[in-house]
C-alpha cells in the first residue's frame, strides 16, 4: 500500500530531481497523440504532474509546471525547427536557440494558470478533483488567445481513440482535455490517500460515468447525412517548400496543376491545396480565367489556396478562391506569427525566415461567409485555422461540409503534419461533418462525421485523391454552445473551492 506521507516523501526527494520528473513527464504528453496514438501516457503524465503539484508552494508548482511545459512542447513542437532552419535559412545553432525561446516561452504560458493553482488551491483537499482539472481546462482556452493564440497540444485529441471521443460533439476537445485531466486527477488523488473508502466509491462512479457515457455517445447521430453523395478530388501537388516560390518554377507549378486537374474534370469538387498558384491573384489571372472556363464547362467547381492580392487597400490575403460551378472567396483568419505576419518588424532582417514571401499578410474578417457549389454550403479553412476548435464549430454552423487546404511542406517529414491530420479528425467529430482535408505534400484525406479516414494519399507523393463525400444538416452541442459553457464551469468550480472550501492544515 502506498504510505500515507506520499507528498512528504515527494518534498525529501532532491530538487533537480523533481524537476527532472516533471520535465520527463511532459515528454510522454506528445506520445499520446498522432502518429504514436498511446493515449494512456497522456493520462500517466498528467496523473506524476499532479502528484508533484499537489499540497506545494505556489514558488514549487510554478518550476514543475515550467519543467512540465518544457518537456511537453520541447517534444511536441519539435517541428519548429524543421521551419526555422530547413526553410527559412536560420544557422543550425541560431535554430536551436530560437526553438528554445518558443519552447521556454510557451512553457511559460502553460505554467501561468498552475501558479494560480500553487497559490490559491493546492491546499485544499479537494485540490486535485476539482481545482486541477479546472486549471488544466482554462489553461489551454488561454493558450487559444493569447497573443493570437497557439492552441497545440491539447491532451483531448488523444482521445480520438478511446471512449471519450463520444463526448467530442457535445463539449469539444478542451472538453475531451477536462475529462482525461480529472481521470488523471482521481488516480492521483487515490494514490494520495488510498484508505478513504468513500473517496474511492465516489471517483470510481465519476470515472465510470465519464468513460461509459462516452462510449455510449459514439453511436449518437447529432446531424444527418445526405444520401445523396457528391464527388470530389483532391490534388495533392507535392512541390518541394524550397522550390514553391521560386520565380523560374512558377510556370512548371501551372503547368502540373492543369495536367493533374484536366483527367478530373466531372467531379464536382476539385481541391487544389494551400498557395498552389504561386503568383498573386492579380497576376494568376490568366492561368486562373483558363482554370474558371475549363471547370465551368465540365460542371465543375475549383476550389484552391492563394495569395489574393486586394488592389484597392494595397494588401494581401492568405485566401481560398473558388473558379467554375464554385462561389465565394475567403481570407484566413488565424495567421501564424513569424510565418504569416511579423509582430516586431525590426526581425525581418534577422534571418530569412521572417521575411519569407509570405510574411506580410492581412488578418481576414471574422464575418466571412462561407463557399458554395450548386446547393453544397462549405466552411472553408486554411492550414493553422484547423487549431482552432471553436473557429471551425462556429463557422459550420451555415455549412454542409468542412474543407481546409494546407502546406505543410514547412515541417518536413516531422511530428508537425500528423497532428496536424488529427486536429483535422476532431474538427470532423466536433461538428459531424464530412471533412476535405487537401495538403500539398500530404497526407491528403476525406474524413467522415465520426472523424474516421475514409481515403488518404501517401505523403510526400505527387498524386491525386477521387472520393465522395456527402452534405450533412444539423448541429452538434458544441457548435451551438462552443467552450464557452465549460470555461464558465471551470471558473465557477475555482471561485467555490477558493471561498468555499476548507484547506488543509500547513
Amino acid at each position: 500500500m502506498t504510505p500515507p506521507n506520499l507528498i512528504q516523501r515527494i518534498n525529501k526527494l532532491p530538487s533537480w530531481l523533481q524537476l527532472t520528473t516533471a520535465l520527463l513527464s511532459g515528454c510522454l504528453v506528445p506520445l499520446s497523440f498522432a502518429p504514436f496514438n498511446i493515449w494512456p501516457l497522456g493520462i500517466l503524465a498528467l496523473t506524476i504532474f499532479a502528484l508533484l503539484i499537489n499540497q506545494q508552494s505556489a514558488k514549487a508548482v510554478w518550476w514543475r509546471s515550467w519543467c512540465f511545459g518544457v518537456g511537453m512542447y520541447g517534444v511536441g513542437v519539435s517541428w519548429v525547427y524543421v521551419s526555422i532552419s530547413g526553410f527559412g535559412g536560420a544557422p543550425v545553432p541560431l535554430a536551436i536557440f530560437l526553438v528554445m525561446v518558443f519552447v521556454f516561452f510557451m512553457a511559460t504560458v502553460f505554467g501561468l494558470p498552475f501558479y494560480a493553482f500553487g497559490r490559491w488551491f493546492s491546499r485544499h483537499p479537494l485540490s486535485l478533483l476539482i481545482a486541477f482539472p479546472a486549471i488544466w481546462l482554462l489553461g489551454e482556452w488561454l493558450r487559444t488567445w493569447l497573443f493570437t493564440g497557439f492552441p497545440w497540444l491539447f491532451i483531448g485529441y488523444a482521445d480520438l481513440t478511446n471512449w471519450l471521443s463520444g463526448w467530442a460533439p457535445v463539449v469539444g476537445v478542451m472538453g475531451l482535455s477536462l475529462f482525461s485531466a480529472f481521470t488523471a486527477a482521481v488516480v492521483a488523488h487515490l494514490i494520495y490517500q488510498p484508505t478513504k473508502t468513500r473517496n474511492l466509491a465516489l471517483c470510481s462512479f465519476a470515472i465510470i460515468f465519464i468513460w461509459g457515457a462516452g462510449f455510449a455517445l459514439q453511436k449518437v447521430e447529432w446531424t444527418q447525412a445526405s444520401k445523396i453523395p457528391t464527388s470530389i478530388a483532391i490534388i495533392q501537388p507535392n512541390i518541394a517548400q524550397k522550390d514553391k516560390w521560386q520565380v523560374d518554377s512558377r510556370v512548371a507549378t501551372m503547368d502540373l496543376l492543369r495536367a493533374k486537374t484536366e483527367p478530373l474534370l466531372g467531379h464536382k469538387i476539385i481541391i487544389w491545396p494551400e498557395a498552389a498558384v504561386t503568383e498573386v491573384y492579380s497576376q494568376a489571372l490568366p492561368f486562373l480565367n483558363e482554370m474558371n472556363n475549363k471547370t465551368a464547362d465540365a460542371e465543375s467547381g475549383l476550389i484552391t489556396g492563394i495569395i489574393f492580392d486586394d488592389q484597392d487597400k494595397q494588401v494581401y490575403y492568405n485566401s481560398i478562391a473558388t473558379f467554375g460551378k464554385a462561389i465565394g472567396i475567403y481570407h484566413k483568419r488565424r495567421l501564424v506569427p513569424f510565418g504569416e505576419y511579423v509582430p516586431m518588424e525590426w526581425l525581418r532582417n534577422l534571418i530569412e525566415f521572417f521575411n519569407l514571401p509570405t510574411s506580410y499578410l492581412n488578418v481576414g474578417a471574422d464575418d466571412q461567409h462561407g463557399l458554395k457549389i450548386d446547393d453544397l454550403l462549405i466552411s472553408p479553412t486554411v492550414c493553422y485555422e484547423v487549431a482552432y476548435p471553436d473557429l471551425v464549430a462556429k463557422s459550420a454552423i451555415n455549412s454542409q461540409l468542412l474543407m481546409s487546404v494546407s502546406n505543410l511542406g514547412w515541417f518536413g517529414d516531422s511530428l508537425g503534419r500528423h497532428q496536424f491530420m488529427q486536429m483535422a479528425q476532431m474538427r470532423a467529430l466536433e461538428t459531424q461533418r464530412y471533412y476535405a482535408y487537401s495538403t500539398n505534400n500530404g497526407p491528403s484525406a476525406i474524413f467522415d462525421r465520426k472523424g474516421t479516414i475514409t481515403a488518404q494519399t501517401k505523403a510526400f507523393e505527387q498524386t491525386t485523391l477521387s472520393s465522395e463525400v456527402y452534405a450533412v444538416n444539423g448541429s452538434t452541442p458544441f457548435m451551438r454552445f462552443g467552450s464557452l459553457p465549460l470555461v464558465a464551469i471551470s471558473l465557477l468550480g475555482l471561485i467555490l473551492l477558493r471561498f468555499f472550501g476548507k484547506k488543509n492544515p500547513s
